[in-house]
Formats: structure tokens, C-alpha cells, sequence
């Protein structure tokens, strides 16, 4: 008897997710553990291993439908003689005895359909879209694709095997080459899923919730930039990201310390302050899939070595779509970065649950009084956006001025590094 495959929970209060593609066609043989597809939740992006070993019966959900977790995603006819699967399936990855080794890359490959430009067969399900041989391409490069609009199968691959990665694909999308628009084509609809969806929702209810109010400071932050540069310089930080972003954040848990306030969050039920004693400092990471904010667990524990590796590592598991969920919730105050695009700052929104979210703006050599004399220094312009439910301006001026003092001078923080 066939048997169902459903979307399985996939934790942190998720309660749907997309399909962003079938690595298996109907009438192929699978195996345990063998990967199906992919799914793109509000917060990662996901590979779905088979609970069974047997033939593909029916893909019940086309790519690109989002759908409710529980639902019917697959049908698989299992082996006679198969193993029978856990009874428990709502956990995603680990069902089963441990696959052959083979790696992702190598199990993609093998499970792709045959060069074929014949529709999917009539036992597919009724509204699926006909397709061509499916590109062999990373995560990253289909979400890109569908961003930038990009056919995938007119892009060369150089990853392995031919395989299309994201920089392939933005290499395309600014190629010249590209076929320009024709009179038709004067508006492009992208449908908002996933993380983007995500994020509309949140700022728009942080923003019609939570008084905000935002403050600035201008900095001299000349002595903080020739730190970073001896840090670098140091075996320990080879291969990390040692930057301004990394040392605001290390002077951000200093000066909570004393400025506990920007690190608590309002209990409208309640009608309580909750104070954190810990710090999970949420770092904004601009991504092919939109604005996400992962964050560091127990910051207020970490060295600036530490944090620089947690910081590195999380940057970049959120650029590939490799996030944990649990990486994506439970922040306690955040950090963002418009630096990095040569803005000078900005007002940003609080992450909903939060109290304060610090803005880096660009660090750029200025005329400066230095000393009673005007001499050219770094200098850079940071802001708050505080609650201001939970936060007095008091507050949240004492705690921005220590944070720029720490960056104007860094010998005070030097002993917290």
C-alpha cells in the first residue's frame, strides 16, 4: 500500500513552508534517508530525506505551492521487503539506518530525471507545470534565479560537475547578453513567500506596536579602526571576520551592563518588563532571500575572538539558507549594518520582542577637531531605535554615549575583549 510522505514539523513554531523543488520524479526508486527536495521556510532553507525505500507513486504538491505542515507531499509504494519506517516522522532529518555515504551534491546528481523535453508523466498531479530537465544548481542559485528573474538552464554551471551557483547566476543576470525586454514585459509580479512574507509581517507589527524612537551620535572612531587593524593581524583571528561590526557588537554587551533596559522586552498581556539576564545579540544579514536576523546565543559570555567566530559562522549559514531555526528566534537586541552599503545611518525597525537595535553606519576619513587642531579621522554615525514602552530617553542616551565612548577610546574596552 503506498504510503503518504507529509510535511513535517519543522520546529521553532513554523506552520507552513514552500516547495522549491523535487529531486525525484514519479516512477523513480528511492532509497532511506534519500533526499526528495527542498522546502523553503520563513527561516531556512531545507532538504526533505524519505522516511521509506520504494518507487515514487505521485508528487501531490507542485514546486512553488506553499503548504500547510501535515499536508500530503508525496506518495511512495514501498519496497515488499522494506524496513519498516519510525512511527514517529515529525522530526525532519535522521529517519531510518544511516544512508550509504554519498555526498548532497553526488545524491542530487543521481537523482535527477533523464535528459528529456517530454512533459512529466500523466500520473504526475493535474495542476503541475510541465517542465524541462531540471538545471543542476545550488539552493542559493534557484533562489537567486527566481529573484532575478534568471532561466537557469541558459546559465553555464562552474561549480562542481557544471553545477550553477549563486555567483553564476548573478554573473548572468548583469551579463549584456541577456535578451532585453520585450514591449510586454514592462512590470515583473514576484509573489512575497517565505522570508520576505516573514519579514513585511514582522515590521509592519513592530512598527504599529512599539513606540519607537531613534537616537544618533557622531564618533571619532580613529583609535577603533587601528585596533581592528592589530587584530587582524593576529594568528587567532586568521580567517574570521574581525570588523567594526564585530567590535560595536562586543561594546553593545558592554555597555548593556549598565543599560539593562535596551535589553528587555514589554508583556502587553501581562503589562510587565521583562528583563533579560542574558544577551542573544541578533546580527542583520542582507540575503538572496531577503533581511534575516540571526542570533548569538549568550553573547554576554563570549570574547571578541568568540564572537567574531559565532558571528562569521552565522553570516554566512544565512547567506547559504542553512540557518537553524533556533538561530532565528528568541533574540534579545539586535544590530544592523548599513555601513556596509556607504549610507551614513539609519532608523531601523525593532525585531518584534525587542527593545533596541543599534545602526552602523559607513566609518569615512572626515575634517575633525582632534586635539584643538582640525586633522582628518575615521569617523562614523551610530543610532538606537529603543522601545520607548520600556525605554526612558535617559536610558537610551546614557546607553548610545557609552557605546560611542568605548569606540572613541577602546582602551576601556580592551579589558572586556
Amino acid at each position: 500500500m503506498a504510503q503518504e510522505f507529509r510535511l513535517p514539523d519543522l520546529g521553532e513554531g513554523l506552520t507552513e513552508a514552500e516547495l522549491v523543488s523535487w529531486a525525484v520524479e514519479v516512477g523513480q526508486t528511492v532509497e532511506l534517508n534519500q533526499i526528495l527536495g527542498e522546502v523553503e521556510t520563513a527561516k531556512a532553507l531545507v532538504e526533505l530525506p524519505s522516511p521509506y525505500s520504494g518507487v515514487v507513486e505521485e508528487l501531490l504538491v507542485p514546486v512553488g505551492s506553499t503548504v500547510p505542515v501535515g499536508t500530503p507531499i508525496i506518495r511512495i509504494e514501498p519496497d515488499p521487503g522494506a524496513e519498516e519506517p519510525p512511527a514517529d516522522k515529525s522530526v525532519l532529518v535522521g529517519y531510518g539506518p544511516v544512508a550509504p555515504a554519498a555526498s548532497k551534491r553526488a545524491r542530487r546528481r543521481a537523482v535527477q530525471p533523464p535528459e528529456s523535453d517530454t512533459a512529466p508523466s500523466d500520473t504526475a498531479p493535474s495542476d503541475a507545470t510541465p517542465s524541462k530537465t531540471r538545471p543542476d544548481a545550488s539552493p542559493a542559485a534557484r533562489i537567486a534565479a527566481r529573484e532575478l528573474g534568471v532561466d537557469l538552464s541558459a546559465v553555464t554551471g562552474t561549480g562542481p560537475s557544471g553545477a550553477v551557483t549563486k555567483d553564476d547566476v548573478h554573473t548572468y543576470a548583469q551579463s549584456p547578453r541577456r535578451a532585453p525586454m520585450s514591449s510586454s514585459e514592462r512590470e515583473t509580479r514576484t509573489p512575497i513567500r517565505s522570508v520576505r512574507k516573514q519579514t513585511a509581517a514582522a515590521v509592519v507589527r513592530s512598527a504599529f506596536t512599539a513606540p519607537h524612537v531613534t537616537e544618533f551620535v557622531t564618533v571619532d572612531v580613529t583609535r577603533s579602526v587601528k585596533l581592528l587593524r592589530r587584530l587582524r593581524k593576529l594568528p587567532e583571528f586568521e580567517g574570521l571576520s574581525v570588523t567594526a561590526l564585530s567590535l560595536v557588537s562586543k561594546a553593545m554587551i558592554v555597555a548593556l551592563r549598565e543599560n539593562p533596559s535596551l535589553n528587555a522586552s514589554w508583556d502587553e498581556e501581562n503589562q510587565e518588563i521583562v528583563t533579560k539576564h542574558y544577551i542573544n545579540l541578533g546580527i542583520a544579514v542582507a540575503t538572496p532571500r531577503g533581511l534575516m536576523v540571526p542570533n548569538v546565543k549568550d553573547a554576554q559570555s563570549l570574547s571578541l575572538l568568540e564572537l567574531c567566530r559565532a558571528i562569521t559562522d552565522l553570516t554566512a549559514a544565512a547567506r547559504s539558507g542553512k540557518t537553524e531555526p533556533a538561530h532565528l528566534t528568541g533574540g534579545t537586541v539586535s544590530i544592523t549594518n548599513v555601513g556596509v552599503f556607504g549610507v551614513d545611518t539609519g532608523t531601523p525597525i525593532l525585531n518584534p520582542g525587542e527593545s533596541a537595535i543599534v545602526c552602523l553606519g559607513s566609518i569615512t576619513r572626515r575634517p575633525w577637531v582632534h586635539r584643538d587642531e582640525l586633522a582628518m579621522r575615521w569617523v562614523t554615525t551610530l543610532s538606537v531605535s529603543f522601545d520607548h514602552r520600556v525605554v526612558d530617553g535617559e536610558q537610551g542616551s546614557r546607553f548610545l554615549s557609552s557605546l560611542a565612548s568605548m569606540l572613541r577610546n577602546p582602551a576601556a574596552l580592551l579589558a572586556h575583549l
